[in-house]
């Protein structure tokens, strides 16, 4: 594919509110669901799982509207019309990690989790499957969840549900991880205490369960509420669905994991501008990968961790220029969003990381190189305009079964610490890729 071509070949679309102007490459068809909030960056954060997901031929999404309430919507794949729901939910829209989170279980019922930042859990499902009206907030275990923040569902192969949550706060927390089994329609407790801080850290997580059920866990420790005490990459797998825990070299954990038990994946000191809760991957035979940010010398570089041969290997991507330094707390505003990472092994095994950055307009941006070869990395403007202040999510269980790459995207903006612009709402849309760039 010649994608120097494909991206002068531009299709120009006409959007209202501020993402006018918006222009996508003539591979990526836009679906538009609705309006969306976007006076802070609460729909786009990085740690959503899932802002978009799809089971079977049913695409599932959720936002706040312009009065914070949760919207859920579906569509029949690939070009029916989306069916949107305004709930009788809302959420505190103007704190940024009271992100929603979906997922679909193996029987097609909708599972929302949303409002969280060291608060009760709100958890409900759908009244039938693929339905997008919920039930009444109920529990799911009953055990810690008083104090719950981050929620996010991963799906197994089986069609149960992984539902993984920190209790605690900031720098005093512990990983929480639930089983749903879709035969007996209930959450299970499987840890209330997976990854134990001892009341000194937390753990900052992102997950993956790759096609053979394997659940990848990785890791940074924070010693306070400060971003600047971020450290560290930890790695730990399951092979049972999360009942036992084991290191990359197959030796089982005894639980729960600390600081001095854990495996390292990469040492990073504190003040390296180290950033939380990112992203990983797996290859198709289950080696990890996990995409990061910190600081070499004068600039905040991306960097891929990976396990090569039984081997931690750490690559400096080096394709940026500038840096910038993270201190304090609450949600920052960053020149760079998190990474995205994904492996696409259709043709060769290409690596792929999904981002924006300030260096390049603050456009989505998808970066790859082969693996298999000593090549550069390679640049694709995903869109043309800014994204203000978005993060990355797209829909991993589509792109798992077939390979399309859907991103959910909105503009949205993030004033330092919490802070609100006020804006008018803009489209909450789905952008979609069937091919990838070479």
């Amino acid at each position: 594919m010649n994608f120097r071509l494909l991206i002068s070949s531009i299709l120009v679309l006409a959007i209202c509110g501020s993402c006018a102007g918006l222009r996508l490459a003539q591979a990526a068809k836009e679906s538009v669901v609705g309006e969306g909030w976007s006076s802070n960056s609460v729909n786009t954060v990085i740690f959503r799982q899932n802002a978009v997901t799809t089971y079977a031929d049913m695409q599932f999404t959720a936002y706040y509207d312009a009065e914070a309430r949760v919207i859920l919507a579906k569509r029949k794949l690939p070009r029916g019309e989306w069916e949107v729901y305004k709930t009788q939910y809302t959420g505190n829209a103007k704190d940024a990690h009271n992100a929603i989170s979906i997922a679909i279980d193996g029987k097609g019922y909708l599972h929302v989790s949303w409002d969280h930042h060291d608060n009760a859990l709100r958890y409900a499902k759908s009244l039938e499957p693929f339905g997008l009206e919920l039930a009444e907030i109920q529990p799911m275990t009953g055990i810690d969840e008083n104090k719950v923040s981050y929620p996010q569902f991963y799906n197994l192969p089986s069609g149960d549900l992984i539902f993984m949550y920190r209790s605690g706060q900031s720098g005093r927390g512990s990983l929480v991880i639930n089983h749903y089994d879709i035969a007996e329609a209930k959450w299970f407790a499987l840890y209330s205490n997976l990854i134990d801080g001892e009341e000194k850290r937390n753990a900052y997580w992102q997950a993956y369960v790759d096609q053979e059920g394997t659940i990848h866990l990785s890791w940074v420790w924070r010693e306070s509420w400060d971003v600047s005490t971020n450290h560290d990459i930890a790695y730990a797998q399951s092979k049972d669905g999360g009942k036992t825990w084991q290191q990359s070299d197959g030796s089982f954990y005894e639980l729960p994991i600390t600081q001095r038990s854990a495996e390292y994946a990469a040492i990073i000191p504190q003040k390296s501008s180290l950033i939380n809760q990112t992203a990983m991957t797996t290859d198709s035979q289950g080696n990890p990968y996990i995409a990061n940010y910190w600081n070499v010398g004068d600039a905040t570089q991306f960097h891929v961790v990976y396990l090569k041969e039984g081997q931690w290997q750490t690559e400096n991507t080096a394709f940026r220029t500038t840096g910038f330094q993270l201190g304090g707390g609450g949600t920052k505003k960053i020149p760079i969003s998190r990474p995205e990472i994904f492996i696409d092994e259709s043709h060769g095994k290409r690596l792929y990381l999904l981002f924006r950055d300030a260096e390049r307009g603050s456009k989505i941006v998808l970066a790859s190189r082969d693996l298999n070869k000593e090549e550069s990395w390679k640049f694709t403007d995903m869109t043309t305009a800014s994204v203000g202040d978005w993060e990355p999510n797209f829909d991993k269980e589509l792109f798992k079964k077939t390979g399309k790459l859907h991103l959910f995207v909105q503009q949205v903006n993030q004033v330092d610490g919490e802070g609100l612009q006020n804006n008018e709402p803009t489209p909450v849309k789905i952008l979609e890729y069937n091919t990838l760039p070479e």
